[in-house]
């Protein structure tokens, strides 16, 4: 059976992604105040929610997880830095090649993290391999010279996937002390109140259509974040990636659907394999 959890991640990703790329491309807000803004409406989105479903063990008032806690926060921070540094100087099209390596960076780092945490994830190569193809499909459609200028700002994309992939990491392994829920908020609460300080955005006058895009955009960053660290704790590390792997084409059927992207004979090859993929890891 398939695990409907991750799947709704994948489509919250794609969603996600696509209203992003709408609000910062289509209604020209400045970037700065989009992450400080996004991160305060994800805090305020999570925190009815965390009546239903907190949990903070005592464990996690231990030296040794608030200094992982703390690592966590500065690598979401480093990675969002890097994509604020690339969004800023490039367009969003011409980064998605690096931006898509972060399911790659997630699963290698698994991989590496195993080597000194016995379990850490799932050691089965009827997930692991169709994760690994998944992976290098996903890439596929990018493959193009003209899809890979390594100017700075593609390179500071992709440092934004390796950090993001790092974070997700070093989340499991904190992940059994709190609800899904309770670690989000705890997490973007913290990258809100950096965001505040460090960057002090210039108060920007929004419409009505814009701050519901944001709204949106927050609530379905909530989904996609909750259900990546529900299908950790219950599905595994490189399981849970490869149904999030799905994500992408999502944004390819909305993006050429609402923003007018062309869908060519790559992309529709990279979603086939990485459907198989998942199917044979799932019903295998």
């Amino acid at each position: 059976m398939i695990q409907i959890i991750p799947i709704l991640g994948a489509l919250a990703l794609g969603i996600g992604t696509v209203l992003e790329r709408f609000i910062l491309k289509k209604r020209k807000i400045g970037i700065k105040f989009y992450q400080t803004a996004s991160f305060f409406i994800i805090s305020l989105i999570s925190i009815p929610l965390l009546f239903f479903f907190w949990k903070l063990d005592n464990s996690a008032f231990e030296l040794k997880n608030i200094l992982i806690f703390f690592s966590i926060i500065a690598t979401s921070i480093a990675a969002n830095l890097f994509v604020f540094y690339s969004l800023k100087g490039e367009k969003v099209t011409n980064l998605e090649p690096a931006r898509i390596l972060e399911p790659m960076f997630t699963i290698l780092l698994a991989l590496v993290f195993s080597f000194f945490i016995q379990g850490f994830y799932e050691q089965n190569l009827k997930i692991l391999i169709p994760a690994i193809i998944a992976s290098f499909a996903l890439i596929f459609p990018f493959l193009k010279k003209e899809h890979l200028e390594m100017n700075k700002y593609f390179i500071a994309a992709i440092f934004g996937s390796f950090f993001f992939g790092l974070e997700l990491i070093l989340s499991r392994l904190i992940l059994d002390y709190y609800s899904p829920i309770t670690f989000y908020f705890l997490r973007c609460f913290s990258i809100f109140l950096f965001s505040l300080i460090v960057f002090h955005p210039r108060l920007q006058k929004v419409d009505k259509k814009t701050s519901s895009a944001i709204i949106a955009t927050g609530v379905v960053w909530v989904i996609y974040r909750v259900a990546v660290y529900f299908g950790y704790l219950h599905y595994g590390v490189v399981f849970t990636t490869l149904l999030i792997m799905l994500g992408p084409m999502v944004v390819y059927i909305l993006a050429n659907k609402f923003l007018k992207e062309k869908l060519n004979w790559r992309n529709i090859i990279s979603s086939i394999i990485i459907i198989a993929c998942v199917m044979y890891a799932t019903l295998t």
